[in-house]
């Protein structure tokens, strides 16, 4: 099958749906793209894609010249690819996980496989044994064994890898060693001094650096010189207050780049040098952390680093450095878009190029080095153009405290001037996680709908340093709240947001944040929608205090004492919610059980609260099948317009949606 074929069949069939709509077209926002990340072959004979299918994502081969799928694998359901890299012309080595639903992070199971390219075959090399074809037999999850994740493909040593292996347990000491593909034997180069640790290699593939963390989650670097020497504590953060990660080597070896946190601000580059163990400043940047690291064509030297605030601003550790100067002439030829390179044939002469922004999901192209010319590979959400959707502008504000607070706004498609009916949508997590001038699906559908949708980075999130993400400690319910209730008022200040249409909307935490929000400010919104949320803060300390020593510390440390959880659970605030109520979540949920909801349901139904639900028995924290996906936007959007005057879905789409699944309604309630 062609993947020209492809792409005009889903542009087509977009199209001959979205020209009948009357009210939001959801599947344009909800049909998922045919592929996801996309990497060369070292020869450039073939492409390596991720691609969703159905309830998992597998992995695909295209002959790069045809144009066409040389062959495939996948898992069983639920699984995905956390990610895959080449290790020759013909072999892909293959990280699996697993996903507990659409709102949470995959785990990675600790299971690498390899891909024949040429014989269509993927074979278990590390991990519980499954046969040909990657399906799902896979043992008793209790049972216990090690699990194994990739350092570096070796692409210098055929038939090897280097890996990082730990027994599945709750305070794993990690080893690092290499693995014969065909024979599954290992040798030991290196063992952990740390806990739970990772590992950083030099341009030669040996293992420099140690990072891990003890039972107080108190992280530590260690550095050795080679192979053969002892490990040298670099920096511990329990003395020096501060946490510093190694995020690579010089290609001479003789620097190490390290991100390094600094007691207010923004997380800083420094460089260590190898032969005095003394550290210098390099990077920092004003507003926000590093993002993302930025490497040489060899995939292990660092080279400079991402910033993501009202756009993404790459900086380079040198200027003048080849790799720069292409970056800095594709930014020229592509102002207003993130870029990097996902991938480099062996020769550096062809690379995957992917370039995202606020309208763009993430489109893929191949990049000749010498000519400095990109040719297509794949359009993301083709069937939509980035010129019709709305841009997404950075926002500063103050809280009542002072603390300066950003967020990103997304006003509707041809919005001229005037308040709007306005959704605020806090984020999920809430500590480390943060919202980003990206692509997101969900904020365009509600803007689709006629919303000026407003996510705010309220204390706690990552991205603007140790201190502010601290600030956030202790304080769900508090001024982590306080934070959105600011941001939402000075909204209405603004004239963004009219104050008679306001509503709050979020998922996981952010569904903790939308009923605490009506529970202690019942007059600024009318209406409040959770998904997958938790309120019963009680019951999750609980559930995290069971998991391990570490985990139990953590939330003492950032959600607070068991004890004095209960003043800030929405389930015991039902009576101070004014306004109605929209929950939805998944029977299969481990992360907020849908106990979690059904006990919110029951105290706002007694406390009189006017509330809607939708409930999944088998969906997990976030809905994965399409036809529930679409049942829960459509029940949103018809909630949000009863409140606050918003489009509906349109219901010729819902319908066609449901009858091509085939899948029953969820239990709800009105």
């Amino acid at each position: 099958m062609r993947l020209k074929a492809i792409a005009l069949c889903v542009l087509g069939c977009a199209w001959a749906v979205s020209t009948a709509r009357a009210g939001v077209d959801l599947d344009a926002f909800l049909h998922r793209d045919t592929f996801g990340t996309i990497k060369i072959s070292p020869d450039g004979r073939h492409y390596a894609a991720t691609m969703p299918m159905g309830d998992r994502t597998g992995m695909v081969i295209i002959d790069r010249k045809e144009r066409s799928f040389a062959s495939k694998a996948t898992g069983g359901a639920g699984s995905t690819v956390a990610d895959f890299w080449w290790i020759d012309d013909a072999r892909v080595v293959i990280a699996m996980a697993e996903t507990e639903g659409s709102e949470a992070m995959p785990y990675v199971t600790g299971d690498l496989h390899v891909f024949d390219v040429e014989g269509n075959k993927a074979r278990n090399i590390f991990g519980r044994q499954v046969d040909p074809g990657m399906t799902d037999r896979y043992g008793p999850a209790t049972q216990r064994r090690d699990m194994a994740t990739l350092i570096d493909p070796l692409v210098d040593a055929p038939g090897e890898v280097l890996v990082a292996v730990a027994p599945l347990n709750s305070t794993p000491h990690t080893r690092v060693e290499r693995l014969h593909m065909q024979t599954r034997q290992t040798r030991v180069v290196a063992t952990a001094p740390v806990s739970r640790a990772h590992f950083t290699v030099d341009a030669s593939a040996r293992v420099r650096f140690a990072e891990g963390a003890d039972e107080r989650n108190y992280s530590k670097l260690f550095y050795r010189v080679d192979d053969d020497a002892g490990w040298q504590l670099v920096n511990d953060e329990k003395s020096s207050g501060e946490v510093v990660s190694a995020i690579g080597l010089s290609a001479a070896g003789d620097v190490a780049y390290l991100r390094v946190q600094q007691r207010s601000g923004p997380d800083a580059i420094e460089v260590l040098d190898l032969a005095t163990l003394e550290r210098e400043p390099l990077l920092r940047d004003a507003h926000v952390d590093p993002y993302a690291v930025l490497y040489d064509r060899d995939g292990r030297t660092p080279i400079g680093v991402q910033y993501m605030d009202d756009g993404v601003r790459n900086r380079f550790f040198d200027e003048a450095s080849p790799m720069a100067r292409t970056y800095r002439a594709l930014e020229k030829s592509m102002p207003g878009s993130a870029i990097d390179f996902t991938s480099f044939s062996r020769d550096g002469n062809l690379a995957v190029l992917r370039v995202r922004s606020d309208r763009v999901r993430g489109d893929h192209a191949l990049f000749d080095m010498a000519a400095r010319r990109a040719d297509g590979i794949f359009r993301s959400h083709e069937w939509l153009s980035p010129e019709d959707l709305p841009r997404t502008a950075r926002i500063e504000l103050r809280a009542r405290d002072g603390v300066a607070l950003q967020g990103y706004l997304t006003r509707p498609p041809g919005w001229k001037a005037g308040a709007l009916p306005m959704v605020i949508v806090p984020h999920g997590g809430p500590f480390g996680v943060f919202d980003e001038w990206t692509y997101d699906a969900e904020t365009q559908l509600l803007a689709a709908a006629g919303y000026a949708v407003l996510r705010v980075n309220f204390r706690g999130s990552g991205n603007f340093g140790r201190a502010f993400r601290e600030l956030g400690a202790r304080e769900w319910g508090g001024t982590m709240q306080d934070d959105l209730t600011d941001a939402t008022r000075w909204a209405i200040d603004e004239g963004v947001a009219d104050p008679a249409r306001t509503c709050i909307y979020g998922a996981s935490y952010g569904g903790y944040a939308a009923l605490m929000g009506v529970a202690r400010e019942p007059g600024l919104y009318r209406c409040a929608a959770g998904y997958v949320g938790v309120y019963d803060l009680e019951a999750k300390h609980a559930s995290n205090s069971r998991y391990a020593d570490w985990a139990r510390h953590w939330s003492n440390d950032w959600m607070g004492t068991r004890s004095s959880l209960e003043a800030r659970s929405p389930v015991t605030l039902a009576s101070s919610i004014k306004v109605p109520v929209f929950l939805a979540a998944g029977g299969a949920d481990p992360i907020a059980p849908l106990s979690h909801s059904k006990q919110m349901e029951r105290a706002l139904r007694r406390a009189h609260v006017p509330v809607q639900t939708l409930y999944y028995d088998s969906e997990g924290h976030g809905f994965v099948d399409d036809a529930h996906r679409r049942e829960f936007y459509a029940r949103l959007l018809d909630f949000l317009a009863d409140h606050i005057g918003g489009e509906r879905a349109d219901p010729a789409g819902v319908a066609e949606a449901q009858s091509r699944s085939g899948a029953p309604s969820g239990n709800s309630g009105r």
